[in-house]
């Protein structure tokens, strides 16, 4: 080999020795430093997990603060409720209508209703200002003469009333005042220019736990029966109708049964042998004794009603006193959709309780003022009506309803030609409640009366009425 390639050799050989030291550390010091970017890059990983960590455990503890100091303020609000809730459970409800004065709560309630009808009587004419122009009253329809007609119209059926409600021993003591323009006499002139009309006295009483006392519908009616009519009753003769003094006592007896008791206003009305018309005794001595179990549920309301009384007439010294009693069952089934329809009965039995049935069309007894002596002879009354209520919408519905009753005389005695023995009534209606508590009606009726002599009586009405219930 040349010393020249020699020399060369040897110069790249010394080189290499040299360099390749520094190689090897230039390579040791990149591997160390890729270690420590590694290491620092996991130390900035951790860093921001603790970061992360630790603001978690504030926000945790934040929360569990907020959470402590509303428990603590839900605490606070649920101890100022019960106590608020116990201030006002020792003050009395407030009223969902009305007004209060003091601790009474005071309500006003009733209706304007106005109608008017055309009637054509068969066999007679009723005298001017007579109440049967006015309302169905089978007493008073003519018999025995020629034909008539007859137009009227009034608002005497507007009603009003007040009630009251008091707490007190736990309890409440109520009270329910009535009136209506109905039934008095109207005074003469009444139609001439104002049409005024005397308010009269429905219904007065007050009630405290089971008891009520005043001036309220017979123990011996289920008012709730009545059909909806445009008339002031419908089938009059055909049901019990008594407002009067009462004291009542009613006995919750469970599943929806009660036992109501009652002492009851008496009142004798009688005819004699010679004189059909009504007469007002006002000498009874015994209160009338009613009792009567009824059973309401959704859709039905039932009844059974028993009366015992002593009838009594003392006239200047001669009198006599006899025992009357009667009994009467009805009841109210509802059906179809929403309880629209429902069927309503009632039928009165009795001796001697002919002022409870048809606003006395036929009297208790017969006072005989003959040789036999002043004796009372009870009468025996039936009666009954039905009705049936079809409700064709929710606002739009007829009633078909029909009453009757008959008076047996006692034997063996004189009547007077003209005491009512018999009557019947037929009618139809159909109301329309374009919107809530207000009712237009229509209704035709078809009516008879038949007295002691033979002679017979008929009525056919028309009537229209509009009510406004408030």
């Amino acid at each position: 080999m040349p010393k020249a390639r020699r020399r060369s050799w040897l110069i790249l050989l010394g080189a290499s020795a040299l360099v390749a030291p520094n190689l090897a550390h230039a390579q040791n010091a990149k591997t160390a430093t890729a270690r420590e970017q590694a290491l620092e890059e996991r130390l900035l990983r951790l860093e921001a997990e603790m970061a992360a960590l630790r603001a978690d455990l504030g926000a945790a503890r934040s929360e569990q603060a907020q959470t402590a100091t509303a428990a603590s303020q839900a605490a606070a609000r649920s101890e100022e409720t019960a106590t608020k809730l116990a201030t006002l459970e020792s003050r009395p409800a407030a009223p969902a209508e009305g007004f209060r004065v003091g601790g009474t709560t005071f309500k006003l309630g009733g209706f304007v209703k106005a109608v008017a009808s055309a009637t054509r009587f068969d066999d007679g004419m009723l005298a001017g200002g007579s109440l049967g122009k006015e309302f169905y009253l089978p007493q008073q329809i003519p018999v025995g003469a020629a034909a008539t007609r007859d137009f009227m119209a009034n608002a005497r059926q507007t009603r009003l009333f007040f009630t009251s409600s008091t707490p007190l021993g736990g309890k409440e003591l109520k009270s329910h005042i009535e009136f209506d323009f109905a039934l008095a006499t109207a005074p003469a002139g009444a139609q001439r220019a104002t049409n005024a009309y005397t308010p009269t006295l429905r219904r007065a009483f007050l009630t405290y736990d089971r008891f009520l006392v005043g001036q309220e519908w017979t123990t011996f009616q289920n008012p709730a029966l009545l059909p909806e009519s445009t008339d002031f009753v419908g089938p009059l003769e055909g049901t019990v109708f008594v407002r009067q003094m009462i004291v009542q006592y009613r006995q919750p007896l469970g599943q929806g049964l009660d036992l109501l008791l009652a002492l009851e206003n008496p009142q004798t009305e009688t005819v004699t042998t010679i004189n059909p018309v009504l007469s007002d005794n006002d000498q009874d001595r015994v209160p009338d004794l009613v009792a009567k179990l009824v059973y309401k549920k959704p859709n039905l309301d039932l009844h059974l009603a028993g009366l015992v009384r002593q009838l009594s007439v003392h006239d200047g010294g001669a009198g006599d006193d006899s025992l009357g009693w009667g009994l009467s069952a009805g009841g109210k089934f509802a059906f179809g959709p929403d309880g629209r329809h429902d069927i309503r009965l009632s039928a009165t039995y009795g001796n001697g309780i002919g002022r409870y049935l048809g606003l006395g069309y036929a009297p208790d007894a017969v006072f005989d003022r003959t040789a036999l002596g002043n004796r009372l002879l009870n009468v025996d009354n039936i009666a009954g009506f039905a009705s049936l209520k079809l409700g064709w919408t929710a606002n739009l519905r007829s009633t078909f309803a029909a009453g009757y009753q008959h008076a047996d005389y006692p034997d063996g005695i004189a009547i007077p030609g003209l005491a009512n023995v018999s009557a019947y009534s037929i009618a139809a209606n159909l109301f329309w409640s374009p919107v809530k508590n207000l009712d237009i009606g229509i209704e035709v009726r078809h009516a008879g009366r038949e007295v002691a002599s033979g002679l017979k009586g008929q009525m056919d009405r028309f009537e229209m009425a509009a009510k406004y219930t408030f």
